[in-house]
């Protein structure tokens, strides 16, 4: 059974928002249609406003406000975000009290979280509370976990809205791990959701030392909503070295960058 034009330039899009281009064979297979018909789609987005037709498909190019649901995510770059979540537990010592926000890559890092002791960690992602409960059962690590609560988005595996933030203002901590939807040199670490960027801002407030962790498909990137500018950030981790535009802007602002091999 055939789509509609309108349900095939939405998944067009989806698809664009999770890997950033799209190719017409694919496309062709995937809708089931010919690649002809993939083409006059990708025309009419591009005449949207949507899409900028290259060869043999199309990119994105208006800014997005969506972000797609958190178990889709975890497929893209996955080995990259495994990388970064290493080397980010690798920034944590016993004794720290720490608070990890929503996101697939600090699910990463709250997998790689092994052999420190007395450890207090605040976060408000479902599956990073998960993780961290089977870790601590089976003694990967020792402390406790403390879930900050809220409204909770079963899409993003998070909670989050002004109850969570009421009770995240409540906290110190050493270390706050954060998650990006994107960053640039003009409007810093930013995201999708407007909630949870709000929590995520609760959370740089509360801590001593804030560690973003970004893939390089977030870099020179500009999501929704700006949660913190660069120079409230200490440490940025990532699967590559810094962009050479980047160099002086670290230097200015005494940023450290990770880069996790």
């Amino acid at each position: 059974m055939s789509i509609s034009s309108e349900e095939r330039k939405r998944v067009i899009i989806e698809q664009l928002k999770l890997e950033g281009q799209v190719k017409v064979p694919e496309l062709s297979f995937r809708l089931t249609v010919s690649e002809e018909t993939v083409r006059r789609d990708l025309l009419l987005l591009e005449r949207e406003g949507f899409v900028k037709r290259v060869y043999g498909g199309a990119v994105l190019t208006k800014p997005s406000n969506y972000e797609p649901p958190y178990l889709q995510r975890q497929r893209v770059k996955a080995e990259e975000k495994e990388r970064i979540g290493r080397a980010a537990a690798n920034l944590i010592e016993s004794g720290d009290t720490i608070v990890i926000d929503v996101g697939t890559t600090t699910l990463e890092l709250a997998k790689a979280i092994v052999g420190r002791e007395r450890l207090t960690i605040l976060t408000n992602s479902l599956a990073v509370s998960y993780y961290l409960m089977e870790s601590l059962n089976s003694g990967q690590f020792t402390g406790k976990i403390i879930v900050i609560g809220g409204e909770m988005n079963p899409l993003q595996q998070s909670m989050s809205g002004t109850l969570g933030e009421s009770v995240m203002s409540q906290f110190r901590v050493d270390k706050a791990f954060i998650s990006a939807g994107g960053i640039s040199l003009k409007r810093g670490i930013s995201d999708y959701d407007l909630a949870e960027t709000g929590m995520s801002r609760r959370m740089v407030e509360a801590a001593s030392k804030t560690i973003v962790l970004a893939d390089d498909s977030k870099l020179d990137k500009e999501a929704f909503v700006e949660i913190i500018p660069l120079r409230r950030v200490h440490v940025i981790v990532s699967n590559i070295a810094p962009p050479k535009e980047w160099v002086q802007m670290l230097r200015s602002n005494h940023l450290q960058w990770v880069e996790a091999i």
